[in-house]
């Protein structure tokens, strides 16, 4: 295959990816609209509960939406690297809202389970059917391409566990239905905001890992290390660092000591193809130095112009 056509096969996987998460956002701010409206006309805190889960489906589409757009928007001088971390940032605010969310539905629950509000249990029972169903279609659309992408897999994700949401409302609504027992609204209700809160904090934890920059996740700095250490010519390597710009976009920088100056770029274009292929590193800095001290020079080793 050549490269316009490996190029031309990429844009569609782009093309029907994008397509993908534009169908199963509108599916799912449209039902969460519609969830919420009728949580507040039937008086069911789980419906509000599911409508709030459902904000982290929108949420994460839309920030998939925005990843694949952001790969595609060249860097200025301004922001070298484009735009990445506002997907980042995008995601640390959410999960900020979705605590606050959450908390405020386990207070509205306690005070229910004290005191039973009556629920409307038929058309909550109607409303949560059919945001089971909105769940599982778009779980089916977005499997059907999940090999492409890991913002494909994260959103798939969310939405599965959006639909465990759904499929609790309406087990509520049923028992509500058949035995009038209006515990169950606020029960439900707290085990869907213990799955928002769970949700919330894995998005907390990983986006600000990522904005202070820390090691990837499955990347162990030793094993790369000695990956770049095993190369021959390489004497050691020091300042070694790894970082992510953003969900799936790793980078990394390092000094590199090799025996022969001459061989330089023949290690360098070695050791990126093997970062690449083993660790799925694809931007990689390194300045070469040498065991030559030069005596202008402060320390053990010769800095040389860096190679990128």
């Amino acid at each position: 295959m050549g490269l316009n056509d490996q190029d031309n096969l990429s844009s569609k996987m782009e093309l029907k990816e994008k397509n993908a998460l534009i169908v199963v956002l509108c599916l799912t701010f449209g039902f969460m609209l519609i969830e919420g409206a009728a949580g507040f006309l039937t008086g069911s805190l789980a419906l509000l509960s599911d409508a709030a889960h459902m904000l982290i489906d929108v949420v994460s589409i839309t920030l998939a939406l925005f990843a694949l757009w952001f790969s595609l928007k060249p860097p200025t001088s301004q922001k070298t690297f484009g735009f990445y971390r506002a997907e980042i940032l995008a995601a640390f605010l959410n999960s900020l809202l979705l605590f606050g969310i959450s908390l405020g539905i386990i207070v509205e629950a306690y005070d229910r389970l004290r005191i039973p509000t009556e629920v409307k249990s038929l058309e909550m029972t109607v409303v949560a059917f059919f945001g089971l169903g909105v769940n599982l279609l778009s779980a089916y659309l977005l499997s059907r391409i999940k090999s492409i992408s890991l913002n494909i897999r994260g959103a798939i994700y969310h939405v599965i566990s959006d639909a465990l949401g759904s499929f609790g409302a309406l087990v509520a609504g049923l028992v509500m239905l058949q035995t009038k027992w209006y515990y169950a609204d606020p029960i439900i209700s707290i085990l869907i905001s213990v799955l928002i809160l769970r949700s919330a904090w894995k998005i907390f934890t990983e986006s600000v890992h990522v904005l202070l920059e820390g090691t990837p996740k499955g990347i162990d700095l030793e094993s790369l290390e000695l990956a770049i250490g095993s190369h021959k010519g390489v004497l050691g390597v020091h300042d070694l660092h790894a970082w992510t710009l953003t969900q799936g976009f790793e980078a990394l920088s390092a000094h590199l000591v090799i025996e022969d100056i001459n061989l330089s770029e023949k290690i360098i274009e070695e050791i990126k193809r093997h970062l690449h292929d083993e660790f799925a590193i694809h931007h990689v800095t390194l300045q070469i130095e040498t065991t030559k001290c030069n005596p202008l020079s402060v320390g053990c080793y010769e800095t040389r112009t860096p190679s990128v």
